[in-house]
């Protein structure tokens, strides 16, 4: 489109400071006309751009001159600056640095910081950073990662791993890559990851177009549904931490929840957070498990 041709060109001519019009018309793939005509458009809409022909002419703007959300609306230039915020979030270490030049073009850009996104746990350290940039570059340039994965039984595993996707799914971050170990792409969640290293071996794999991460972790058709009773003084947890649609008040009181969930070591250390406000009502299995770890809590403070 026009417009994004526009504002592509601006940025252009800012990071080159002096152009010419052969070179942006190789750079956007149109004609040196198409060009001079998007100067003029750029002109009338404020931005002083200067055409200058013969030797050592070309194209610029006025020195010292920054963008003034001319060409761009307050809606659009308010989703450049969330975008950057999200990516900062993230803890990726070039956003503040892209954070700064866009202050430095957009006039007043980081005056009004309405959003401010954390996606890093509670007393997480400078280490994160290191370990996105490292995830970006290995994903980015194809390098082959290993490193120590805990899985939710605990148990450690060296893996060496083709890097094809970094995700953000609910709460937490993942890998999705190949796994060399297991000879099939796999999911590692990045919180359980130890040890990272990238290295100078790349590969040439491609992650399939068809792949989808829902599918990959598999459906809930043999995952049994558990019946949970809430009581009301843990209510204050459960909108945070289930759809609202799951959650069904009941008539006496308490709150019903009913959700698939596999049955491991993950669930019942997640319910046993819950303390006494919780009871698994259905289905019998999963209550005799439950009941057996509580037992186990209550040997060890009974010696």
């Amino acid at each position: 489109m026009q417009i994004e041709r526009l504002v592509q060109m601006v940025f252009y001519i800012v990071s080159h400071g002096h152009v010419t019009a052969k070179e942006l018309a190789g750079f956007f793939h149109v004609s040196t006309r198409t060009v001079y005509r998007d100067i003029n458009i750029l002109s009338i809409a404020g931005i002083p751009v200067v055409s200058a022909k013969g030797t050592g002419g070309g194209i610029s703007l006025i020195d010292g001159y920054t963008i003034d959300k001319s060409v761009l609306s307050d809606e659009e230039w308010q989703r450049v600056c969330q975008g950057l915020q999200i990516l900062q979030a993230a803890r990726y270490p070039d956003a503040e640095t892209a954070l700064s030049k866009i202050g430095a073009v957009f006039r007043n850009a980081r005056e009004q910081k309405w959003l401010e996104i954390d996606f890093s746990y509670w007393g997480s350290d400078e280490k994160e950073k290191i370990r996105f940039s490292e995830l970006q570059d290995a994903i980015l340039g194809k390098h082959v990662i290993t490193f120590s994965y805990f899985n939710s039984e605990l148990k450690k595993s060296e893996r060496t791993v083709e890097p094809l996707r970094l995700v953000f799914k609910s709460h937490a971050w993942y890998i999705v890559g190949y796994c060399r170990y297991k000879e099939e792409i796999r999911i590692f969640r990045l919180s359980r990851v130890r040890h990272l290293t990238v290295l100078s071996e790349t590969f040439e794999r491609e992650l399939p177009p068809d792949y989808s991460l829902v599918s990959e972790c598999g459906g809930n058709d043999n995952v049994p549904v558990l019946k949970l009773k809430f009581s009301p003084e843990i209510a204050h947890r459960l909108y945070d931490e289930f759809q609202e649609s799951l959650v069904c008040p009941g008539e006496d009181g308490y709150y019903y929840v009913e959700a698939p969930y596999e049955l491991n070591n993950w669930l019942f250390h997640y319910l046993l957070s819950f303390g006494k406000y919780v009871e698994i009502i259905a289905p019998e299995t999963a209550r005799v498990m439950l009941r057996e770890r509580a037992a186990e809590i209550v040997s060890i403070y009974s010696q």
